[in-house]
């Protein structure tokens, strides 16, 4: 059985980045993309890419659900 941590939810330990509140997860994550800006190493998408990415996901979705589609129709057999 998973024990209960301090914060009152249940895993195995009340240690690490995941077992924090989510408050303190998102000041940690605003705290390393302010430090990866200042760096010069952090990825701004331009909005040519942002298409090309959303145009693949919609792309490989679509191929996924048909063949889903064919797989679950065959095995109705």
């Amino acid at each position: 059985m998973a024990s209960s941590n301090q914060s009152g939810k249940t895993g195995s330990s009340n240690r690490g980045f995941a077992s924090m509140d989510p408050q303190r997860q998102r000041e940690i994550a605003s705290q390393g993309g302010r430090a990866a800006h200042e760096k010069g190493t952090a990825h701004e998408f331009s909005s040519e890419e942002a298409r090309e990415a959303g145009r693949k996901g919609g792309q490989a979705r679509s191929q996924n659900r048909a063949k889903n589609q064919a797989s679950n129709s065959s095995s109705n057999r």
